[in-house]
Protein backbone atom coordinates (compact mmCIF):
# COMPACT_ATOMS: atom_id res chain seq x y z
CA UNK A 1 0.00 0.00 0.00
CA UNK A 2 1.52 3.76 -1.37
CA UNK A 3 1.78 6.55 2.03
CA UNK A 4 -0.99 8.83 1.98
CA UNK A 5 1.88 11.70 1.22
CA UNK A 6 3.05 9.98 -2.29
CA UNK A 7 -0.66 9.40 -3.25
CA UNK A 8 -1.25 13.14 -4.81
CA UNK A 9 1.26 12.84 -8.28
CA UNK A 10 -0.55 9.80 -8.90
CA UNK A 11 -4.32 11.50 -9.23
CA UNK A 12 -2.80 14.30 -10.94
CA UNK A 13 -1.49 11.99 -13.54
CA UNK A 14 -4.42 10.37 -13.96
CA UNK A 15 -6.34 13.48 -13.97
CA UNK A 16 -4.30 15.08 -16.98
CA UNK A 17 -4.83 10.96 -18.68
CA UNK A 18 -8.40 11.75 -18.10
CA UNK A 19 -8.81 15.05 -19.29
CA UNK A 20 -7.39 14.51 -23.03
CA UNK A 21 -9.33 11.47 -23.57
CA UNK A 22 -12.22 12.00 -25.84
CA UNK A 23 -15.26 12.04 -23.71
CA UNK A 24 -13.88 15.22 -21.59
CA UNK A 25 -12.12 17.27 -24.07
CA UNK A 26 -15.03 19.70 -24.82
CA UNK A 27 -15.35 20.18 -20.79
CA UNK A 28 -12.05 21.51 -20.99
CA UNK A 29 -11.49 23.36 -24.44
CA UNK A 30 -13.84 26.59 -23.62
CA UNK A 31 -12.25 27.42 -20.12
CA UNK A 32 -8.36 26.83 -21.50
CA UNK A 33 -8.73 29.29 -23.88
CA UNK A 34 -10.44 32.02 -21.53
CA UNK A 35 -7.24 31.04 -19.24
CA UNK A 36 -4.97 31.25 -21.79
CA UNK A 37 -6.16 34.70 -22.64
CA UNK A 38 -5.78 35.79 -19.05
CA UNK A 39 -2.69 33.91 -18.31
CA UNK A 40 -1.01 36.06 -21.56
CA UNK A 41 -2.48 39.12 -20.08
CA UNK A 42 -0.90 38.67 -16.73
CA UNK A 43 2.51 37.45 -18.28
CA UNK A 44 2.91 40.80 -19.50
CA UNK A 45 2.11 42.89 -16.92
CA UNK A 46 4.83 40.88 -14.67
CA UNK A 47 7.16 41.22 -17.16
CA UNK A 48 7.05 45.27 -17.32
CA UNK A 49 6.70 45.50 -13.47
CA UNK A 50 8.85 42.18 -12.02
CA UNK A 51 11.80 44.07 -11.23
CA UNK A 52 10.00 46.71 -9.33
CA UNK A 53 8.09 44.61 -7.26
CA UNK A 54 10.99 42.79 -6.05
CA UNK A 55 12.40 45.96 -5.38
CA UNK A 56 9.74 46.65 -3.27
CA UNK A 57 9.36 43.96 -0.99
CA UNK A 58 13.16 43.38 -0.85
CA UNK A 59 14.00 44.55 2.66
CA UNK A 60 16.66 47.86 3.43
CA UNK A 61 19.61 46.85 4.64
CA UNK A 62 22.69 48.37 6.49
CA UNK A 63 25.76 48.85 4.49
CA UNK A 64 27.62 46.75 6.47
CA UNK A 65 25.07 43.72 5.80
CA UNK A 66 24.81 44.53 2.06
CA UNK A 67 26.34 41.27 1.16
CA UNK A 68 23.10 39.44 2.09
CA UNK A 69 21.21 41.13 -0.55
CA UNK A 70 22.89 38.51 -3.20
CA UNK A 71 21.61 35.66 -0.40
CA UNK A 72 18.40 36.36 -0.28
CA UNK A 73 17.03 38.18 -3.47
CA UNK A 74 16.18 34.82 -4.75
CA UNK A 75 13.94 34.47 -1.67
CA UNK A 76 11.88 36.82 -2.64
CA UNK A 77 11.62 37.14 -6.46
CA UNK A 78 10.27 33.17 -5.29
CA UNK A 79 7.58 35.80 -3.06
CA UNK A 80 6.84 37.78 -5.98
CA UNK A 81 6.43 34.37 -8.10
CA UNK A 82 3.84 32.91 -5.31
CA UNK A 83 2.17 36.11 -5.27
CA UNK A 84 1.73 36.30 -8.83
CA UNK A 85 0.83 32.35 -8.89
CA UNK A 86 -2.22 33.28 -6.63
CA UNK A 87 -3.54 36.22 -8.43
CA UNK A 88 -3.78 34.01 -11.94
CA UNK A 89 -5.10 30.83 -9.70
CA UNK A 90 -7.80 32.83 -8.17
CA UNK A 91 -8.36 34.85 -10.97
CA UNK A 92 -8.88 32.02 -13.44
CA UNK A 93 -10.70 29.64 -11.57
CA UNK A 94 -13.47 33.02 -10.73
CA UNK A 95 -13.90 32.82 -14.18
CA UNK A 96 -14.07 28.78 -15.00
CA UNK A 97 -16.13 27.66 -11.79
CA UNK A 98 -19.14 26.69 -13.94
CA UNK A 99 -16.73 24.58 -16.36
CA UNK A 100 -14.74 22.93 -13.81
CA UNK A 101 -17.63 21.74 -11.68
CA UNK A 102 -19.57 20.45 -14.89
CA UNK A 103 -16.07 18.70 -15.95
CA UNK A 104 -15.71 17.56 -11.96
CA UNK A 105 -19.39 16.07 -12.32
CA UNK A 106 -18.09 14.08 -15.87
CA UNK A 107 -14.90 12.67 -14.24
CA UNK A 108 -17.10 11.22 -11.81
CA UNK A 109 -19.44 9.56 -13.56
CA UNK A 110 -16.88 8.27 -15.73
CA UNK A 111 -14.50 6.92 -11.99
CA UNK A 112 -17.79 5.72 -10.50
CA UNK A 113 -19.64 4.14 -13.92
CA UNK A 114 -23.13 5.47 -13.56
CA UNK A 115 -24.25 9.07 -14.19
CA UNK A 116 -26.59 10.58 -11.09
CA UNK A 117 -26.04 14.03 -12.89
CA UNK A 118 -28.23 16.08 -15.10
CA UNK A 119 -27.62 15.39 -18.95
CA UNK A 120 -25.34 18.05 -20.12
CA UNK A 121 -26.92 21.26 -22.06
CA UNK A 122 -25.78 24.98 -21.94
CA UNK A 123 -29.02 25.85 -19.94
CA UNK A 124 -27.40 23.48 -16.94
CA UNK A 125 -23.95 24.59 -17.18
CA UNK A 126 -25.48 28.67 -17.32
CA UNK A 127 -28.03 27.66 -13.91
CA UNK A 128 -24.51 26.54 -12.29
CA UNK A 129 -22.55 29.80 -12.57
CA UNK A 130 -24.42 31.35 -9.69
CA UNK A 131 -23.59 28.43 -7.11
CA UNK A 132 -20.37 28.02 -8.50
CA UNK A 133 -19.24 31.71 -8.52
CA UNK A 134 -20.81 32.05 -5.17
CA UNK A 135 -18.30 28.84 -4.10
CA UNK A 136 -15.83 30.90 -5.34
CA UNK A 137 -16.20 33.61 -3.42
CA UNK A 138 -16.61 31.60 -0.23
CA UNK A 139 -13.09 30.36 -1.10
CA UNK A 140 -11.59 33.88 -1.57
CA UNK A 141 -13.73 34.76 1.95
CA UNK A 142 -11.41 31.90 3.19
CA UNK A 143 -8.70 33.21 1.82
CA UNK A 144 -8.22 37.07 2.40
CA UNK A 145 -8.06 36.58 6.14
CA UNK A 146 -5.57 33.99 6.06
CA UNK A 147 -3.26 36.27 3.61
CA UNK A 148 -3.66 39.64 4.48
CA UNK A 149 -1.71 38.91 7.84
CA UNK A 150 1.03 36.86 5.27
CA UNK A 151 1.68 39.50 2.76
CA UNK A 152 1.86 42.49 5.68
CA UNK A 153 4.37 40.02 7.15
CA UNK A 154 6.54 40.56 4.35
CA UNK A 155 6.92 44.28 4.51
CA UNK A 156 8.31 43.54 8.24
CA UNK A 157 12.39 43.50 7.87
CA UNK A 158 13.45 40.31 9.26
CA UNK A 159 10.23 38.73 9.60
CA UNK A 160 9.79 39.09 5.98
CA UNK A 161 12.83 36.38 6.00
CA UNK A 162 9.70 33.50 6.69
CA UNK A 163 7.10 34.41 4.39
CA UNK A 164 8.00 32.72 1.28
CA UNK A 165 8.13 29.49 3.15
CA UNK A 166 4.64 30.79 5.14
CA UNK A 167 3.10 31.66 1.44
CA UNK A 168 4.56 28.07 0.30
CA UNK A 169 2.86 26.05 3.04
CA UNK A 170 -0.79 28.15 2.51
CA UNK A 171 -0.44 27.40 -1.19
CA UNK A 172 0.03 23.52 -0.82
CA UNK A 173 -3.13 23.63 1.18
CA UNK A 174 -5.09 26.52 -0.91
CA UNK A 175 -4.59 23.88 -3.71
CA UNK A 176 -6.32 21.12 -2.17
CA UNK A 177 -9.06 23.21 -0.88
CA UNK A 178 -9.58 24.76 -4.44
CA UNK A 179 -9.60 22.12 -6.25
CA UNK A 180 -11.50 19.15 -4.11
CA UNK A 181 -13.91 21.94 -3.29
CA UNK A 182 -15.57 21.25 -6.68
CA UNK A 183 -16.73 17.41 -6.20
CA UNK A 184 -17.63 17.99 -2.88
CA UNK A 185 -19.60 21.03 -3.57
CA UNK A 186 -21.08 18.82 -6.84
CA UNK A 187 -22.64 16.48 -4.11
CA UNK A 188 -23.61 19.29 -1.66
CA UNK A 189 -20.97 18.91 1.07
CA UNK A 190 -21.63 21.83 2.86
CA UNK A 191 -18.39 24.18 2.97
CA UNK A 192 -17.35 23.39 6.78
CA UNK A 193 -18.00 20.18 6.46
CA UNK A 194 -15.99 19.80 3.28
CA UNK A 195 -12.84 21.52 5.29
CA UNK A 196 -13.27 18.78 8.00
CA UNK A 197 -13.30 16.07 5.46
CA UNK A 198 -9.68 17.36 3.75
CA UNK A 199 -8.32 17.34 7.82
CA UNK A 200 -9.26 14.07 8.05
CA UNK A 201 -7.11 13.30 5.00
CA UNK A 202 -4.61 15.76 5.81
CA UNK A 203 -1.18 14.10 4.74
CA UNK A 204 -3.29 12.90 1.12
CA UNK A 205 -4.43 16.74 0.90
CA UNK A 206 -0.96 18.13 1.39
CA UNK A 207 0.37 15.51 -1.18
CA UNK A 208 -2.42 16.36 -3.97
CA UNK A 209 -2.30 19.59 -3.21
CA UNK A 210 1.84 19.68 -3.38
CA UNK A 211 2.16 18.62 -6.79
CA UNK A 212 -1.16 20.82 -7.84
CA UNK A 213 0.97 23.33 -6.72
CA UNK A 214 4.43 22.82 -8.25
CA UNK A 215 2.80 22.08 -11.67
CA UNK A 216 0.84 25.73 -12.12
CA UNK A 217 4.23 27.10 -11.40
CA UNK A 218 5.34 26.11 -14.59
CA UNK A 219 4.40 28.57 -17.17
CA UNK A 220 2.72 27.51 -20.00
CA UNK A 221 1.99 24.03 -18.41
CA UNK A 222 -0.74 25.30 -15.49
CA UNK A 223 -2.80 26.08 -18.68
CA UNK A 224 -3.54 22.50 -19.21
CA UNK A 225 -2.87 21.33 -15.45
CA UNK A 226 -5.94 23.29 -14.24
CA UNK A 227 -7.97 20.67 -15.32
CA UNK A 228 -6.22 18.01 -14.78
CA UNK A 229 -5.96 19.48 -11.18
CA UNK A 230 -9.89 19.21 -11.44
CA UNK A 231 -9.85 15.68 -12.47
CA UNK A 232 -7.43 14.48 -10.28
CA UNK A 233 -9.45 16.18 -7.23
CA UNK A 234 -12.23 14.22 -8.41
CA UNK A 235 -10.74 11.30 -8.20
CA UNK A 236 -9.17 11.98 -5.33
CA UNK A 237 -12.64 12.39 -3.82
CA UNK A 238 -14.20 9.38 -4.91
CA UNK A 239 -11.11 7.32 -4.09
CA UNK A 240 -10.60 8.49 -0.48
CA UNK A 241 -14.45 8.18 0.18
CA UNK A 242 -16.13 11.42 -0.34
CA UNK A 243 -19.21 9.32 -1.63
CA UNK A 244 -21.23 7.07 -0.55
CA UNK A 245 -21.67 5.14 -4.12
CA UNK A 246 -19.57 2.82 -5.33
CA UNK A 247 -16.23 3.55 -7.31
CA UNK A 248 -16.10 1.76 -10.79
CA UNK A 249 -12.47 -0.02 -10.93
CA UNK A 250 -10.61 0.53 -13.78
CA UNK A 251 -8.06 -1.63 -15.54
Amino acid sequence: MSSPALSGPGYLSEGLKLVLSPGLRLFVLLPLGINLILFIGLIGVAVQQFGGWVDGFMPSLPNWLSFLEYIIWPLFVLLVLVILFFTFTLLANLIAAPFNGFLAEKVEVVVRGHDHFPPFSWGELMAMIPRTVGRELRKLGYFLPRAIPLLILTFIPVLNLVAAPLWILFGIWMMAVQYIDYPADNNKMSWQDMLAWLREKRWQSLSFGGIVYLALLVPGLNILMMPAAVAGATLFWVREGGGDAPVAVSR
